[in-house]
């Protein structure tokens, strides 16, 4: 028996081969006539041709933000990331790194693992007991009368993995863009101070939107929707991503409070080293970025309704607590905070064309007792009623394109990074297409 070559799929360029001339013209017209400044068309929200195109040209192509470094901080621990079509098992190795290898079982295809995190040695499918190495290697099937099966053209396929600074990505391409090295050099020096290896999950959250990925996507790189989290405006000046000239009335006030604040944090950040300028090329680079520290409300600590620190022990070498927050966003799956005292993680991992799992983990210092030095309700509460205020955002969304009436509407000026987050994706696609 021989089978392929074990090696990172690609699928660059295998729906397109498959679709009808006419489809293909139809849904490369909707990319190329796509009217810059407004929502898309529909069926960029409905169509699950045009989804299964997503998983193929941008989660198939691109990194893909995986997990934290907290959530395998012991040879064998493994978490299964599930998009799309898709199944990876992501698992610390004995070296310390991370192997990534598809969840499907080389003899009929079933899933290997099957529990979304834990701990294993070798890797068991169980349905006929197919054994795997941690690197993906056949190291045992029974096949009676089989005197020519050959155990080394049956190892699981393999994805790229890569860790940085705490944060785990993977890609399925054979040949992984290779911009995302330099955006990961822009990044990192944000990340090292919070130390995330040095972390511990305090609580991860789940949630199916009954929404398009984009649209989870589009709904969190925009604030003009912040009148609607009332929690999250506690501590998150409301006037994100506003400049001069588009503060309305009724935040003026809180439009001066921000100034000053950020004045004081950049001076705090000056003091000890920390970078805070803001990075942004979410779509004049392949693998887009958006970071910057920005100050918090209250006390400017921490997400809570003072902006007071919400854990006792601070992250890493950091010094103070009065940080503000280390804001990431990474085309095209995933957004993080980075606190003095806990981190947030949030990945979107697209089910199909109207599902999609939004995944949030708050990391604190690996030292950090429950109940001593943190409260878990007080910790995960304002970003609990958050995701479930953006997850009914999101559907009403999801609902209005799916009804004939819908047209795209304009984005204001406040959304601008929601129409960087399209231009880059569109050109993306048209990339692939070509």
């Amino acid at each position: 028996m021989t089978a392929p070559a074990n090696a990172p799929l690609s699928s660059r360029g295998r729906l397109a081969a498959t679709l009808p001339v006419e489809q293909l013209a139809e849904i490369s017209a909707l990319f190329e006539f796509r009217r810059t400044g407004y929502s898309l068309d529909a069926p960029f929200y409905t169509d699950p041709t045009i989804f299964k195109l997503d998983m193929e040209a941008i989660f198939g192509q691109h990194w893909i933000f995986a997990a934290s470094t907290a959530e395998l901080p012991e040879p064998g621990d493994y978490v299964t990331v599930d998009y799309g079509p898709y199944s990876l098992i992501v698992l610390r190795n004995d070296d310390g790194g991370v192997n990534v290898l598809h969840n499907v079982c080389r003899h009929r295809g079933a899933r290997v693992l099957t529990k979304a995190a834990g701990q294993t040695g070798n890797l068991v499918c169980g349905y006929h007991s197919w054994t795997y190495s941690p690197e993906g290697n056949l190291i045992h099937a029974s096949a009676p009368g089989e005197a020519k099966f050959d155990k080394n053209c049956f190892a699981l396929k393999k994805a790229h993995g890569l860790e940085v600074a705490g944060l785990i990505f993977v890609c399925l391409a054979a040949e992984p863009p290779t911009d995302f090295y330099e955006t990961a050099k822009i990044f990192e020096p944000y990340l090292a101070p919070h130390e995330l290896a040095k972390t511990k999950i305090a609580y991860q959250q789940n949630i199916i939107e009954e929404g398009n990925w984009k649209l989870v996507m589009e709904n969190n790189r925009e604030c003009y929707h912040c009148d609607g989290h009332p929690e999250l405006a506690c501590s998150l000046f409301p006037t994100w991503g506003l400049t001069e000239g588009l503060i309305p009335t009724h935040l003026e006030e809180v439009w001066e409070r921000n100034k000053v604040a950020q004045s004081d944090l950049e001076a705090r950040c000056d003091r000890y080293g920390l970078p805070h300028q803001v990075v942004e090329e979410l779509d004049t680079r392949i693998a887009g970025i958006r970071i910057s520290r920005e100050a918090l409300d209250g006390d400017g600590e921490s997400f809570s309704a003072d902006g007071r620190r919400l854990s006792k022990k601070l992250l890493g070498d950091l010094r103070d607590f009065r940080l503000g927050r280390c804001s990431m966003h990474l085309q095209p799956n995933c957004w993080f905070h980075f606190m003095s005292d806990h981190v947030i993680t949030f990945g979107v991992f697209p089910i199909n064309e109207h599902q999609t799992l939004v995944r949030t983990t708050w990391l604190v210092a690996d030292d950090a007792v429950e109940g001593v030095d943190y409260d878990l309700d007080k910790l995960t509460y304002t970003w609990k009623q958050t995701n479930i205020q953006d997850k009914a955002f999101v559907e009403l969304c999801q609902q209005g394109a799916a009804s004939p009436a819908y047209e795209p509407g304009p984005y204001m000026k406040s959304e601008y990074q929601v129409e960087a987050f399209i231009n880059w994706y569109v050109h993306r696609v048209q990339e692939h297409l070509a």
